[in-house]
């Protein structure tokens, strides 16, 4: 066993870039809104977007104070967008549904913990054959606070009936690593969305490209 999994009982993934590789379909949907809006992106303004819940990375976008209702409308837009870009078809990251099988096999206790809807995360899973594996699922609808903040882990903790620093987590972004080290668990990340270094740097323990090969112990 690394030192990563060292004493961890559980595991907890984020979704989108750690078990659905569906970047792609979040940039052109922010890009298409920011269109809408007449607004011209910089090259890399989705990095502002990363594991942040839509009504929060609005503003960042934006670059001014947003209110919550006008929030709100702007990330429905965006998710609408991007439903109909998912149409197309979702992949999984490679080895993740082989990976979250193994742990059921095993027994290890497992949860999402993400910053998209209950409506997305049940489609998603389910379209990259995983959802089956997870009974514990905590979304955007139930928290109060996304990403950083580390309530999201703290409630996926819970859910599992396990301490924190029980639960490693696997996450592909810098906002989602500050959360699940805010809530005292360990971190390995996925680098679909930012360098090895940058997530180190946040405080995951190492990083892996994806989960081809990847075994319990990690």
């Amino acid at each position: 066993m690394t030192d990563a999994a060292a004493g961890a009982r559980g595991v907890v993934f984020d979704m989108d870039g750690v078990l659905v590789d569906s970047g792609v379909h979040h940039r052109d949907a922010w890009r298409l809104l920011l269109d809408d809006l007449g607004l011209t992106p910089a090259p890399d303004f989705w990095r502002l977007t990363i594991g942040r819940p839509a009504e929060e990375a609005v503003a960042l976008l934006l670059d001014r104070p947003v209110g919550a209702v006008e929030a709100a409308a702007l990330a429905r837009r965006k998710r609408a967008h991007y439903t109909r870009l998912a149409a197309r078809g979702m992949l999984p990251i490679p080895g993740a549904p082989a990976f979250v099988a193994a742990l059921a096999g095993l027994g290890v206790p497992r949860a999402v913990a993400t910053s998209a809807s209950r409506r997305d995360v049940e489609a998603l899973l389910a379209e990259v054959g995983v959802r089956a594996h997870f009974e514990v699922i905590v979304t955007a609808d139930d928290v109060r606070w996304g990403k950083p903040n580390p309530e999201v882990y703290e409630r996926a903790a819970g859910g599992l009936g396990l301490p924190p620093a029980e639960c490693l987590v696997f996450e592909d972004s810098v906002v989602g690593v500050d959360a699940a080290r805010g809530a005292g668990m360990r971190v390995i990340g996925v680098t679909t969305a930012h360098s090895g270094r940058e997530l180190m740097a946040a405080g995951a323990e190492r990083a892996i490209a994806d989960f081809a090969g990847v075994a319990w112990p990690v």
